[in-house]
């Protein structure tokens, strides 16, 4: 259904967490729609004002103020417009606050002229589920009157029979979105922060030639803490089988595993014949993470014996899509950033070229003819160029990162 010329737009967003929050803090910023309805689904605090300090405070990026205007000075404008139903005016942009209602199904965005849902509860995440499911669903929300829902995490699809992926995709910003279809696609996934950055790295490779050649590859995230884990230490959960995910965040460095790789496959299915191994390792910061990518490729020599893949290669392959295909969303640098430099820098991922390094060996094949009637060659080698490649990539996996390709992505899906 198109939108009138006329017809007001305004975006819902189901949960007030880190990625609910800050996707507000975008919109206020990008102001491509009229108003923004919240849905927190209880009472916050004693009063609309706890939701306020809510929205103004964050520690890990400080006040809304500063975010907006850097330290000017001018401070963020927040007024309660109406008590009784929620109704408050940011910097001249209506937001409204629901508390009433958990299940999708029963929030009421058609009364509240919500096209589009973001949801952010990390709760609803199996979109093949019916609207009226006992324990709410991503299909709710359309019972409830919204045309598109996107998750801010990847699927998970409980029943094996329902996996079909064409009806409810997955899509990156800058990487697959223009698959959209907006006469099939109404509950879609904008993945992971993780895979939002590492599907950004394997764009261009798997784009060009040379670099399509992947023989395996792995990933490692060197991840930033998130609310799943816990403060100090606790007592694991009635069949938990990760009993390091209860130990303190503030003082262990934790080995813990992704859905990355998976999730990767559904955005590049050029990748599912690889092999792709993802794990995480948690450290006890509070955003901006690392993806440490290693492919191994076969390479062809150039006229001088030396590989054609090689770290000035694939940083130019990188230069040329920063300049390019994705441009304003992967980033180059040929710096020494440390995590705190990416701190809210709008990149999907900024490779850390300074640090991609290659080397390249010669795997040895034994080659012989053993077809029927032909003469039987026995002992001949072949010697097949591999090369391994490490290569380092940022992403700020709270804002700069992954709300910013969510903000993109949910514009770009009400536009279409």
């Amino acid at each position: 259904m198109e939108i009138a010329m006329n017809e007001k737009r305004y975006l819902g967003i189901n949960g007030l967490g880190r990625i609910g929050k800050l996707s507000l803090w975008y919109h206020l910023l990008s102001r491509r729609y009229d108003g923004i309805v919240i849905n927190i689904g209880r009472e916050v605090g004693k009063s609309l004002e706890d939701v306020i300090h809510t929205l103004q405070h964050d520690t890990t990026y400080g006040l809304l103020d500063h975010f907006l205007y850097g330290r000017s000075g001018k401070q963020c404008e927040m007024k309660i417009l109406d008590r009784a139903t929620g109704l408050m005016e940011v910097e001249g942009l209506p937001v409204k606050i629901l508390s009433t209602e958990r299940s999708p199904k029963n929030i009421g965005w058609a009364a509240n002229q919500v096209r589009t849902v973001v949801d952010c509860t990390g709760k609803f995440l199996d979109p093949t589920l019916p609207a009226d499911h006992p324990a709410g669903s991503l299909k709710g929300h359309l019972a409830s009157g919204a045309v598109k829902v996107i998750a801010s995490a990847p699927f998970k699809i409980k029943d094996p029979a329902q996996q079909d992926v064409t009806g409810h995709p997955t899509l990156i910003f800058g990487v697959n979105h223009l698959n959209f279809n907006a006469h099939l696609h109404h509950v879609i996934s904008a993945a992971s922060c993780t895979t939002t950055a590492l599907a950004h790295m394997l764009k261009p490779l798997l784009e060009k030639e040379e670099t399509s050649r992947i023989l395996t590859a792995s990933m490692t995230t060197v991840h930033a803490a998130t609310n799943t884990q816990s403060v100090l230490d606790a007592v694991p959960a009635s069949r938990a089988s990760d009993l390091r995910k209860n130990r303190s965040v503030m003082n262990n460095i934790i080995i813990s595993s992704t859905g990355a790789g998976k999730t990767l496959e559904a955005v590049l299915p050029g990748i599912a014949g690889i092999g792709f191994m993802a794990d995480s390792i948690r450290i006890p910061t509070n955003t901006v993470s690392l993806v440490v990518l290693n492919l191994t490729f076969h390479s062809e020599l150039d006229r001088q014996g030396e590989p054609v893949v090689n770290a000035g290669y694939i940083n130019k392959v990188y230069q040329e899509a920063a300049m390019g295909a994705q441009k304003n969303l992967l980033f180059f640098s040929d710096r020494q950033n440390v995590s705190s430099d990416l701190l809210g820098y709008p990149a999907a991922v900024m490779i850390e070229g300074h640090e991609t390094h290659t080397r390249t060996g010669f795997q040895t094949l034994t080659l012989s003819n053993d077809h029927p009637g032909e003469h039987k060659t026995q002992g001949k080698q072949h010697q097949v160029p591999v090369t391994h490649a490490k290569i380092f990539g940022w992403y700020d996996n709270e804002f700069g990162s992954y709300v910013r390709c969510l903000g993109l992505l949910t514009e770009f899906i009400e536009s279409n």
